[in-house]
C-alpha cells in the first residue's frame, strides 16, 4: 500500500489546515485562519483537476481518521525558455507541511519525492522552492542547492 496519495477535493479543508501549519511554522506566528473560507472553493476546484498545473499529495493521519498527517503541493509555471530549459517549464514546491504530532516519520520526504516524480512525468526540468533552515537538510538530500536569489515582490 502506498503511503502518499494525490489529494482530492474532499481533502480541501485539511489541505488548508496543513497550509496554515506550514505558514505558522515558517513565520513563527499563530496567524488567523479566516482566509480559509475564501480559499476553500478555489482549492477544491484545483484539486478536482488531475490534468492541471497544480498538484497536492497527502499522507493520511495514522492516528486520526479524516485528518491528514502531511501535505506537499506544487505547481508548474511557464517562463520563456533559456539554454538550460528551452521549453520553459518550471516546477515550484510551495507548501510542505507535516502535522506536529506526525513529524519525523518520513512523510514530508515521501511527499516531496512523489511531487518530484509528478514534475518529471510532465517534462519539468527544474524545480524551485524556498526552504526553511529546519527543512534545508531534507531538500539538500534530494539534490536541491541554495542559489543566490535576486527575487523581489510587489503586493498588489
Amino acid at each position: 500500500m502506498t503511503l502518499v496519495r494525490r489529494a482530492v477535493p474532499e481533502d480541501a479543508e485539511e489541505v488548508l489546515r496543513l497550509r496554515q501549519v506550514m505558514l505558522d511554522s515558517v513565520f513563527g506566528t499563530d496567524s488567523s485562519s479566516a482566509w480559509h473560507t475564501e480559499s476553500l472553493s478555489t482549492v477544491r476546484g484545483r484539486l478536482a483537476d488531475p490534468d492541471g498545473d497544480f498538484a497536492a499529495f497527502v499522507v493520511d493521519h495514522p492516528d486520526r481518521p479524516d485528518a491528514l498527517a502531511a501535505l506537499v503541493a506544487g505547481t508548474i509555471d511557464y517562463r520563456i525558455g533559456n539554454p538550460a530549459n528551452p521549453r520553459g517549464a518550471m516546477g515550484y514546491v510551495f507548501s510542505v507541511a507535516t502535522d506536529p504530532d506526525a513529524r519525523r516519520r518520513g512523510y514530508a520526504r515521501a511527499g516531496v519525492e512523489t511531487l518530484l516524480d509528478w514534475f518529471r512525468e510532465r517534462g519539468v526540468p527544474q524545480v524551485n522552492l524556498n526552504a526553511s533552515e529546519e527543512a534545508e537538510p531534507l531538500y539538500a538530500s534530494l539534490g536541491f542547492v541554495r542559489k543566490p536569489d535576486p527575487s523581489m515582490r510587489l503586493q498588489l
